[in-house]
């Protein structure tokens, strides 16, 4: 049996807690005796969440239980950590057999010294500072999650759960992951590589309707004939007026977009699929499977047959 250990504080983020937990829970009661899940604060206290939520934990600091799997969740409750907090984590946390973070969580870990040259995530509101204020810790805002040995840190809030799924599948298989999934309604599983915004949140969403419906065309559309020419055509614009009208509400050009669009639609075919290289490039509007090598290399550092055999999890028997 593994203990899973929460941190508790002031202002910590509900969701951070009660996501990874319930699929900690959900494993436990597939097979029983896999995980015993307790929550700790500093003087053993209620805790009141960032959201009014009150939380009462199982111990405090002093009589917490040794934690196979230590998290510490996010929340506003990070910006000022409390020293004792930070102390605590600091004596702790290399205890762990895995060291976890969500959201906000990592600035907690950083505080502590527990990141120094590790690669790690965080909300990508607080990347930025977390790189500023701790230039020994290598930071990527972009995925969702990053394993980095006994290490794991996670972006905002839903990312929790994503990670605590795949620490659930490395645990107990992936059928028992794919049923806890199933049952919050969640994918299973985003990989930790994937990037905290998809095109359509990267992107902004246009004013203008004419514009909105242009950008779920290209999201529904990927295979399709996408040039500005055919796409203003839909938007009954000029083609100049169009890419220039894009650009001004969405932030990024008519072709950014669809490049953002095709990689996304492409990179979740080869995670999800058995389908071919060439069907999945057919499919994403890239024409041929040098195509879409290319740009799995410019953008991801690997080409589609190597991104796969990394990403995909491995069936199951």
């Amino acid at each position: 049996m593994q203990t899973v250990l929460v941190v508790l504080f002031d202002d910590v983020q509900s969701l951070d807690v009660t996501g990874p937990v319930e699929v900690f829970n959900g494993a436990d009661a597939h097979c029983p005796g896999t995980y015993r899940i307790r929550t700790v604060s500093r003087d053993g206290r209620a805790v009141r969440t960032s959201s009014g939520l009150t939380l009462v934990p199982d111990h405090s600091f002093a009589d917490a239980p040794p934690a196979h799997i230590l998290l510490v969740p996010g929340g506003a409750g990070t910006r000022r950590p409390d020293p004792g907090l930070v102390a605590w984590l600091r004596e702790n946390g290399p205890r762990a057999e895995r060291l976890v973070s969500v959201c906000t969580g990592a600035l907690l870990l950083a505080e502590a010294g527990l990141l120094d040259g590790r690669r790690v995530t965080s909300h990508w509101s607080v990347c930025e500072k977390l790189a500023r204020d701790h230039p020994a810790v290598e930071v990527d805002p972009d995925p969702i999650f990053i394993r980095d040995g006994q290490l794991a840190t996670s972006a905002g809030v839903t990312s929790g759960i994503d990670l605590a799924l795949a620490l659930v599948e490395e645990d107990v298989g992936r059928e028992i992951a794919l049923s806890i999934a199933r049952h919050l309604v969640v994918f299973l599983r985003r990989p930790g590589n994937q990037a905290q915004f998809s095109a359509q949140l990267a992107a902004q969403t246009a004013q203008r309707e004419p514009l909105r419906q242009v950008q779920q065309w290209i999201t529904e559309h990927p295979g399709a004939d996408l040039s500005v020419d055919v796409l203003a055509a839909r938007a009954r614009l000029s083609p100049r007026h169009f890419a220039r009208a894009f650009q001004t509400e969405t932030g990024m050009t008519p072709g950014r977009y669809v490049d953002r669009v095709r990689l996304e639609q492409a990179r979740r075919l080869i995670e999800d699929t058995s389908d071919g290289i060439e069907e999945i490039s057919r499919a994403c509007g890239y024409g041929t499977p040098e195509a879409m090598r290319r740009a799995f290399v410019r953008t991801l550092g690997a080409a589609p047959a190597e991104y796969r055999r990394r990403f995909r999890p491995a069936p199951t028997h």
